[in-house]
C-alpha cells in the first residue's frame, strides 16, 4: 500500500507503528520456513516472531543460539531485519525510494519527520540521505576493522561475513552474535581490538543520527560552540552516564571471581567500561550478567532504562529526556520558573512532555514486570525479571537468565515490551488515543484550581 494514500486516513504516528509490526510480521514468516533453520526444519512461529521482533526492535534478547539454531539465510534475514530497525522503518522506505527513482510526498515526509523525533520538514529528505551515507561509512569501518581479528580467527570468508554481521549488529545498538559460543563476546573479553571498535561502533549509533551528523559537518567540529544545544546535552549526558557506569561496575565488580575478579587491572578496566556502554541499549556482554554483584545489576537496569538518544538505533527513555528531568527537578528545589541549560531556556512543553515519557515508562515497565512475575511458570527472582523486562524496554538485550527458559507467555510480554521500547511510548500512545479519540476533541477548559502535593 503507498504510504501516501495511507497518510489519508491514520496519523504519522499509526504509520510508524503500522511499518514497524508489519516488517516483523514479515521477519517471522521468512525465519519460520524450514530454509531458515541449520536443521532445515521450522523454528516454531513463536520462536521466529520473537527473533524478528528482537530483530527489528534491535534488541538481542534471543530464545535460540543464533548462530547455531539459525542458517546462513536465516542468518542474513535476520542481519536485514537489524538493520532496518536500526535505520528505522521510514528512512528504510526513503532509501528504496532513492533507488527506484520515486518522489517522496509531503505527507511521506511528514511521516519522516515523525519517526526522527525532528521539528522542521525541510531538509528531512537530504538528512535521511546523509543518514544512509554515513550508516554506510561508519559500518564499513568496523567491518575492516573487525577483519583483522575474525579472519586470522575464522578464515577469509567466514571472517569476513562475521565482520559484517558484528559490525551491523553493534552500530544498529542490536547485540546480536552469531559466533555460536553462547556467551556473546566474553571470548574477547581481553581483546582491545574488538572491545574498542564495538563500544566506538555502539556509541556512535546510540548518540542519534541529529547528533552525528552535527558532529561530522565541518563548520560544527571547527568550533565546538556551534553545536546545538541538543547535540550538547546529548554528548554531555552520554559522557556522564558512560563515566559513572564505569566507576560503579570497576569498583563493585573488581574482585568478583565470576566477572572481572580474574582480569588483569588493564582488562579490568577496559571490561567495566564495555559493560557501562553496552548498557546502553547495546546487548553485547564480556562479562557473565547474571554472576554480576547486585549493585551492579542495579546500576545497568538503571542504564537500561535511560537507554541511547533520540533519533538513534537505541530504545528506553534516552537521555536528553533524562536529562530534562533533572534539570527540571533541579529548577524546582531552586525556585526557578524556567528550566534553563547551557544559558538556553528549555521550553516548558518539552519539561512536561519528559515528565510524561518517564512516567510512563516507570508505569510500563512496573506493570509488564508484574506481568511477567505472574505469568512465569518457573520460580524466577523478582529482580531477575525486572533486569529482563528493563532490557527488552530499552532494546538492549542484556539477560541474567535465559531468555529460552521462560514460558511462552513470557516471550509474549517481553516482544510487547520491545516493540513499545523501539516504537517509543509517546509514540505508541499517540497512534493509540488517535484512533480512540475520533474526530472529537473537548476544547473547553475549566476553573483553575489547587491540591496539596509533596
Amino acid at each position: 500500500m503507498n504510504i501516501s494514500q495511507t497518510t489519508k486516513r491514520v496519523s504519522p504516528a499509526q504509520i510508524i507503528v503500522i511499518g514497524f509490526a508489519g516488517v516483523i510480521i514479515l521477519g517471522a514468516i521468512l525465519l519460520n520456513l524450514p530454509i531458515a533453520s541449520s536443521s532445515g526444519k521450522s523454528i516454531g512461529l513463536l520462536d521466529a516472531f520473537f527473533t524478528s521482533a528482537s530483530g527489528v526492535c534491535v534488541t538481542g534478547l534471543s530464545v535460540i543460539e543464533v548462530g547455531t539454531t539459525l542458517s546462513v539465510f536465516g542468518q542474513v534475514v535476520l542481519l536485514i531485519l537489524i538493520q532496518i530497525g536500526g535505520l528505522g522503518f521510514m528512512i528504510t522506505t526513503s532509501f528504496i525510494y532513492m533507488l527506484i527513482g520515486k518522489r517522496i510526498t509531503l505527507k511521506e515526509r511528514m511521516v519522516l519527520r515523525e519517526s526522527l523525533n525532528e521539528f522542521n520538514l525541510q531538509g528531512i529528505v537530504r538528512m535521511a540521505r546523509n543518514i544512509l551515507l554515513l550508516t554506510l561509512i561508519v559500518e564499513s569501518a568496523g567491518i575492516l576493522i573487525m577483519m583483522l581479528r575474525f579472519v586470522p580467527d575464522f578464515g577469509v570468508a567466514q571472517g569476513i561475513y562475521y565482520s559484517v554481521f558484528h559490525s551491523v549488529s553493534a552500530f544498529c545498538n542490536a547485540g546480536f552474535d552469531i559466533l555460536g559460543l553462547g556467551s556473546s563476546m566474553q571470548t574477547y573479553v581481553s581483546d582491545p581490538l574488538i572491545n574498542f571498535t564495538m563500544i566506538g561502533l555502539i556509541i556512535t549509533g546510540g548518540i542519534g543520527f541529529f547528533a552525528l551528523l552535527e558532529l561530522c559537518r565541518e563548520p560544527a567540529c571547527a568550533n565546538r560552540y556551534k553545536f546545538s544545544t541538543h547535540t550538547k546535552i546529548v554528548l554531555i549526558t552520554t559522557a556522564a552516564l558512560i563515566t559513572a557506569g564505569f566507576i560503579v561496575f570497576f569498583i563493585i565488580e573488581y574482585s568478583n571471581p565470576k566477572t572481572l575478579g580474574p582480569l588483569s587491572a588493564g582488562n579490568k578496566m577496559m571490561a567495566a567500561l564495555f559493560q557501562s556502554v553496552t548498557t546502553r541499549t547495546a546487548g553485547f556482554s564480556t562479562i557473565s550478567q547474571g554472576d554480576m554483584m547486585p549493585v551492579s545489576k542495579l546500576m545497568s537496569i538503571f542504564l537500561m532504562f535511560i537507554g541511547a538518544s533520540p533519533s538513534g538505533t537505541g530504545g528506553g527513555i534516552k537521555t536528553t529526556t533524562f536529562a530534562v528531568v533533572i534539570l527540571l527537578v533541579i529548577s524546582i528545589v531552586r525556585g526557578h520558573d524556567d528550566v534553563t541549560v547551557l544559558k538556553r531556556r528549555l521550553n516548558k512543553q518539552l519539561a512536561m512532555r519528559a515528565i510524561a515519557i518517564t512516567s510512563l515508562a516507570f508505569a510500563f515497565v512496573g506493570a509488564l514486570t508484574i506481568a511477567l512475575a505472574l505469568v512465569e511458570t518457573r520460580s524466577f527472582e523478582i529482580g531477575d525479571l525486572l533486569f529482563q523486562l528493563t532490557s527488552a524496554f530499552g532494546t538492549v538485550g542484556l539477560s541474567t537468565i535465559n531468555t529460552g527458559a521462560l514460558s511462552p507467555a513470557s516471550h509474549i510480554v517481553l516482544m510487547v515490551a520491545m516493540f513499545t521500547g523501539r516504537v517509543g511510548l509517546l509514540t505508541l500512545t499517540y497512534a493509540i488515543a488517535k484512533r480512540l479519540a475520533g474526530k472529537t476533541q473537548n476544547k473547553m477548559k475549566y476553573p483553575e484550581d489547587k491540591i496539596m502535593i509533596g
